[in-house]
Parts: C-alpha cells; structure tokens; sequence
C-alpha cells in the first residue's frame, strides 16, 4: 500500500484546488511543490497565496519530495510539463494530466508529451470548465476524465470525483485536451473584443467559430469533433470567454484597451498559457493544413503584428462562404 492515495504535482491554484477537495474526500493526498523553501512555507501557513482564504486539510501533506501515490495528478505548467515528468520515479502509477496547453518547441499536447516521455505509463487527462478559487471553496462543477482505456477511466473516475466534482468519461484524449489548450486562445480574442468596445455581439460570432475552427482541427489530429462541443470545449470556452477571473480574457481585455503584451505580463505572477499556446496552436493548424483564422488574428495580435481594429477589419473582410 502506497503512503498516498493521489500525488498532485504543483502547488499553484490549480493543483491545492484539486489537493483541498480529494482531501476533503477522504483521500490522502500528498501537494509537491519544486521549491523547497516554499513547501516548507506553505506546510506552516496551510495557505496558499494564489487561493486566500482556503485553509489546506489536514489531510493533505505539503512535500517537495515524490512520495508513492496510487495516483499521480499532474498540475503544472505544460511548458515545465517534460521536466516535471523525467522526476518522477520509474513505477506503475497512473499519471492524470490536469494541464492545458501545447509545448512550444514541440508543438505538443500534454498526452503527447507524456506519451513521449513515459511511454510506458497509463495516461489520463482532467479538463473543463473549472475556475480553481470556486473548486476550492467547494462549489459544484464537472469536469471530463479522458482515457483510450476503459477500464482505467471508469477506475479514475471513481477514485478521483467528489460530492461536488461530477466527471464524465471520454476516450478521445486528443480531442479533450485540445479543446482545455485552444479555449484559451479564443478567450483572449474575446477578450481583447470587450476591451476594445467592440460589443457583445461580437463576442459571440468570435466564440462560435471558435468552437467551428477547434473542432475542424481536433477531426484532422484524430480526436472527435463532437468532444469539441461538449464540457472540455464548449462548457471550457464559455466559462473562460466570460468570467471575470478568466486570466486569458482579462489579458485580452487589456489587449483590447492597448496596452502592450510585455506590460500585462510584468504585472503577472499566474501563468497565462494562452500567449504560449496561441502560436503553437497555429503551427500545429498548419502542419494539419486547417485553416484557423481566428487563431492566427490572436497569434498576430500577441505577436504585436496588428491592432484590434486591423484585426477584426481583416476578419470581417474574408471571403463569405457557408456556416
């Protein structure tokens, strides 16, 4: 019997969101964290700064060492996503991948880069329309547990839903994880529609051909385009193309009020994956030959290429063709 029931990798908001509700499940959760010093901090405060006011349960054991678990949940960003893996002690326990985004020097899924590095561990992946501060404080969510393997989702599935996280079952892992990756993108466009006054009808011509454009690319990489249109794409778009606590959309509202990509990120202490993924996603569009131009107007954008007003008059300049 292994010390731990679930091993979460990464002490952001993300990972002591998942680590306090398991916790409070029942689970013997262990929450590492890479730095040393901050572990030690965060075992004596039971807080963590990016979730004030959440109190860690005693059920959780804040570590900056790789204890055995039953299951490991993986937390971190998906740029420091390889490195964190090549840790992690050669066994058998199921890795859940609970990241969003694509590596940028390989253009990567999260599954992939797993794939890659640990070929022979069973993947999973967590992902949907979660705001790490509402998890946290216990409010009901749901969420999709991905896995090509039965018999490993329906035994995730039960190990790791609580009272208040439904999950639903998927076996299109690509499909699932690039809607978590490419909702990102689309939530900085809208955002950068709101903040420039551009209206609310706007936002929801950008968001709809969002979903049209994802789904095109998850057909062409394999995945399903109806995974697109459920909780790990559409219900993860909606949520992060509106809620104020969305750190993709408040970067593009500020996008959108002309401030500069460098000055919103100086300020910035989270990980906004949307400006890594945005240029990534649109090579990988490419080498799938798909055509994503709302992709490439947010890649442009970040990439200080053109202003609001350019992009959206080169948009609403295309060629007509049918839905």
């Amino acid at each position: 019997m292994n010390d731990f029931d679930v091993l979460v990798l990464g002490a952001g908001a993300w990972g002591t969101a998942l680590a306090v509700i398991w916790a409070q499940d029942g689970q013997r959760v262990a929450l590492w964290c890479h730095d040393a010093a901050r572990a030690e901090t965060l075992r004596q405060t039971r807080e963590n700064f990016r979730l004030p006011g959440i109190r860690l349960p005693d059920g959780v054991a804040v570590t900056a060492d790789l204890p055995a678990a039953d299951v490991i949940a993986v937390c971190v960003p998906t740029q420091t996503l390889d490195s964190t893996l090549a840790r992690l002690p050669d066994d058998s326990a199921p890795i859940v991948l609970c990241c969003k985004g694509l590596e940028q020097n390989t253009l990567s899924l999260p599954a992939e880069v797993a794939a890659r590095r640990l070929p022979h561990r069973k993947i999973a992946v967590l992902t949907g329309p979660n705001f790490a501060h509402e998890i946290a404080a216990g409010q009901p969510a749901a969420s999709v547990l991905a896995a090509a393997d039965k018999a490993l989702r329906a035994a995730l599935m039960k190990r790791l839903r609580t009272n208040r996280l439904r999950l639903y079952g998927s076996a299109d892992i690509t499909g699932a994880a690039l809607g978590g990756a490419a909702k990102n993108v689309i939530a900085i466009g809208a955002g950068a529609v709101i903040g420039a006054g551009l209206g609310e009808n706007a936002r929801a011509a950008l968001m709809t051909r969002g979903i049209a454009e994802l789904a095109r690319l998850a057909t062409a990489l394999n995945g399903r385009a109806e995974t697109i249109f459920g909780l790990s794409g559409l219900g993860d778009l909606l949520l992060t193309c509106t809620g104020e606590k969305s750190r993709n959309f408040s970067l593009g509202v500020a996008l959108g009020q002309g401030e500069s990509l460098a000055s919103i990120l100086r300020h910035r202490t989270n990980v906004t994956e949307g400006v890594a993924t945005a240029p990534a996603l649109l090579q990988r569009a490419h080498q799938a030959a798909v055509d994503m131009p709302l992709t490439a107007a947010v890649a442009g954008l970040l990439a200080g290429e053109n202003t609001v007003p350019e992009t959206m008059a080169r948009l609403m300049g295309r060629a007509l063709k049918d839905e």
